[in-house]
């Protein structure tokens, strides 16, 4: 098995804008950092995880093993079908998009996604069931899949499984679902941020 797992980041002043009004600039990036540490953390003591990658535009201080791949710039969506192009040029076979605001995420939540079945894309919504906050490609089958995160982006990777003719598996955990957002989220992150 050859599993690539790619965190997408932001540069620390873009990080979190919708906690603004309860955290200062420094505060936000200190939680992004957190929350970032901490999935790359649960991804790499991963058994089924061969390779970690940051796609972004900077590794943020992280180790410089961590391979950075390219922006491309557009948007999220557009940087991940750049992403997925590469990995599937590598022999991969299966590409994890998992996001770096999981502050409850287990290494079992990303082996979860890791040894989803052949042939099948895996899923993990948000807490309201509307969003994604991780997908698992089956590789090479997937390799022209269309990313549609943002709004209602659950039912539209879907719905996107559907038209490629793949198996969907929702995987439903707290470590996946419970992304920090907003205010209300914060909660969550409250052990990165050392509070209880």
């Amino acid at each position: 098995m050859n599993c690539f797992v790619v965190i997408p980041i932001k540069q620390p002043d873009k990080a979190k804008i919708r906690l603004a009004g309860v955290l200062s600039e420094q505060e936000r990036a200190q939680l992004a950092d957190a929350m970032l540490r901490h999935v790359v953390g649960a991804a790499q003591a991963a058994d089924h995880v061969q390779h970690i990658a940051l796609l972004g535009p900077s590794r943020l201080g992280l180790d410089e093993d961590i391979p950075l791949l390219a922006d491309p710039g557009g948007g999220l969506n557009p940087a991940l079908h750049f992403a997925l192009a590469q990995i599937a040029g590598e022999n991969a076979d299966r590409l994890i998009i998992l996001f770096a605001d999981l502050p409850r995420l287990t290494t079992q939540d990303v082996q979860l996604l890791a040894v989803a079945p052949p042939g099948t894309i895996a899923i993990a919504p948000d807490r309201h069931g509307t969003g994604t906050n991780a997908l698992s490609l089956p590789l090479p089958e997937a390799k022209g899949f269309t990313f549609a995160f943002g709004p209602d982006s659950f039912a539209l990777h879907h719905a996107e499984a559907e038209r490629l003719g793949l198996k969907l598996e929702a995987i439903h955990s707290q470590g996946l679902a419970r992304d920090v957002d907003m205010p209300e989220d914060l909660p969550d992150a409250a052990v990165l941020m050392g509070a209880e």
